[in-house]
């Protein structure tokens, strides 16, 4: 008889390190730097096979429509979400993904990327919640027990780079969070579903350069789907400049929305033009203006 292998049945009875010989690897692994695309690759490629078709502006959202079904996944690194309308295109989906990929079947969604998921199918709402998020966030900074802020900021609040520290106004935040915590972005189901957008600018707020800020929200069925509040890149010479920059960036987004939605195909008003509502007349007129 013979032992196979017979130096690696041994048990070492001192710390023994060693450099490992230089290997060609034949697949992707953790740590290298092109891990993640060639993962997305594989995935894409494995999926585009299976009939899916990825939306235009995000492929990392996919649909696959079969007469009246249909089935969207979306993914984030090695999270899968599925939604569909048909619950044997559900369940052949999850065979061919578990007959490619080693698999783990989460069952409905509850919380994804921080963020609670609410379904209320008998009264057609959908609500999204980061209330967990936000308690750890709050003890993290030991402000779990703080008390309720009505306002994040108020409109006398002005910053400059040279105060310093602004702990103070962060804590404000965090005291706003534990008194909103419990709120919830909700979705109502409807027949004529319609994004609406609004979009606004305070004038020269920046102590430091004098910019402007702006913020726009677009709305579905009254729930929130994107919004963004940030610095102008320009430094704007009146409130109908800074308004009308306010209403360009919300016209950017409009468009990307478009084209991400029309991908969707639920949204049957998105081939109209988009409405967004901005509060200074003499904005609305320059954006109508044709030169």
């Amino acid at each position: 008889m013979d032992v196979k292998t017979v130096f690696l049945n041994g048990n070492l009875e001192e710390n023994v390190y060693m450099d490992q010989p230089v290997c060609k690897l034949k697949k992707s692994i953790y740590g290298l730097k092109q891990a993640s695309r060639q993962w997305y690759l594989k995935f894409n490629d494995t999926i585009m096979s299976f009939e899916f078709k990825e939306n235009i502006v995000d492929q990392c959202i996919c649909l696959k429509v079969s007469v009246s079904k249909f089935i969207f996944l979306i993914l984030y690194v090695d999270d899968i979400l599925l939604a569909t309308n048909n619950l044997g295109l559900l369940s052949e989906t999850k065979k061919f993904l578990s007959n490619n990929f080693e698999m783990k079947d989460m069952g409905e969604a509850g919380y994804v990327i921080g963020i609670e998921i609410f379904c209320y199918k008998s009264q057609g709402l959908l609500s999204l919640s980061q209330k967990e998020y936000i308690n750890k966030v709050l003890e993290r900074f030991i402000m779990d027990k703080c008390s309720a802020s009505p306002v994040p900021i108020q409109k006398k609040d002005k910053f400059s780079l040279i105060q310093c520290p602004i702990w103070k106004a962060v804590k404000k935040v965090l005291r706003y969070l534990q008194g909103t915590k419990n709120h919830m972005l909700t979705y109502r189901r409807s027949d004529h579903l319609e994004v609406i957008g609004y979009t606004d600018s305070d004038f020269a707020s920046c102590m430091d350069t004098r910019k402007s800020t702006f913020i726009y929200v677009y709305l579905l069925d009254g729930g929130a789907i994107s919004w963004k509040s940030a610095k102008q890149s320009v430094i704007a010479a009146s409130t109908m400049e800074a308004e009308f920059v306010a209403c360009f960036e919300a016209t950017v987004q409009a468009n990307w929305l478009r084209n991400f939605i029309s991908g969707l195909g639920v949204v049957d008003s998105i081939a109209r033009s988009l409405k967004i509502y901005c509060d200074h007349f003499a904005a609305i007129l320059f954006s109508k203006k044709r030169c």
